[in-house]
């Protein structure tokens, strides 16, 4: 067993917009490490609103990206044979962190981001094969919708900010969830970032953006009912086995965490893999470093 801390900077972190270039559409070949335009000319005027009522948390410091090209040592407490091959993280509490700094909830998220990013750089390092994020879950459109916009936003900038990167350093993107109810422009950008990586190998990051384990569940099960339907299988064929191949995590070789690290102090598994952590050992800590303990299922 292992602690890592993720803990979100005590400065304030807040994001500057550059003035959009425009472009008429989604293609890859106007991704740029450095170009941190998130949308269409078509929906700059929409998302221009969500800019404005963010007018005075999204100014000064920009998103910090970790520098792949040194990599961090694994500390000598760890041992290489004992690192899991599957981590999955519940970043929770980014707004309550903020309000308790003083600061918007904007400011929360983006310093959410940098923790993920500095997160993303440790499993990478450290032989980690797969790191799974619960970016936005199922009921997270109850919030604000002036927050779940300004969140999808984020998400955009971020996906694109990595294009190159991540098929620089072997990174392969998978996003798992109901993605049909997303903006279209982030609709698009998933696809294009899931085909940019598909053939990367060296370490995988799965984002659950709309996702829910219950979901997840009635999904496969639907898939099963299918191919019963069109004689595909039999009633009789069904197992544990035959389910867990519908289940979304079949995008990766290593699709049962070996570890949960839930931020926050919230000692709950909030319809997160709720199939896949079956097994799972869970590790509980506050958003400042504060160990909660650790639990086997």
């Amino acid at each position: 067993m292992f602690s890592l801390r993720l803990s979100i900077p005590l400065e304030k972190t807040l994001i500057t917009y550059s003035t959009p270039k425009t472009i008429t559409s989604y293609n890859s070949n106007y991704y740029s490490y450095h170009n941190f335009l998130p949308y269409s000319s078509k929906s700059i005027t929409k998302h221009s609103t969500i800019s404005m009522a963010f007018k005075d948390e999204v100014k000064g410091e920009t998103l910090i990206d970790e520098d792949f090209s040194e990599l961090e040592p694994l500390p000598g407490e760890l041992k290489a044979e004992l690192m899991p091959k599957h981590m999955a993280v519940i970043m929770d509490g980014n707004g309550r962190w903020a309000k308790m700094k003083g600061l918007p909830v904007s400011s929360g998220h983006v310093a959410g981001v940098k923790s993920l990013k500095r997160m993303v750089k440790l499993c990478y390092s450290w032989g980690i094969k797969v790191l799974s994020i619960f970016a936005f879950s199922t009921d997270n459109w109850i919030r604000p919708k002036v927050e779940v916009e300004f969140l999808f936003t984020l998400f955009e900038r971020s996906i694109l900010s990595q294009f190159e990167e991540c098929k620089r350093e072997g990174i392969k993107i998978s996003v798992i969830g109901d993605t049909s109810k997303l903006p279209k422009s982030l609709q698009q950008m998933i696809a294009d970032i899931e085909d940019y990586t598909k053939e990367n190998s060296k370490f995988q990051v799965i984002l659950a953006v709309n996702y829910g384990g219950k979901y997840d569940i009635v999904q496969a099960c639907k898939s099963v009912a299918k191919k019963v339907k069109d004689g595909l299988i039999y009633l009789e064929d069904i197992d544990e086995n035959i389910l867990e191949k519908e289940l979304e995590t079949n995008c990766t070789e290593f699709p049962y965490p070996d570890l949960l690290i839930r931020t926050s102090g919230e000692l709950r598994v909030s319809n997160f893999l709720l199939w896949q952590l079956a097994y799972t050992e869970f590790f509980l800590i506050t958003n400042f470093g504060q160990i909660l303990g650790k639990v086997s299922l």
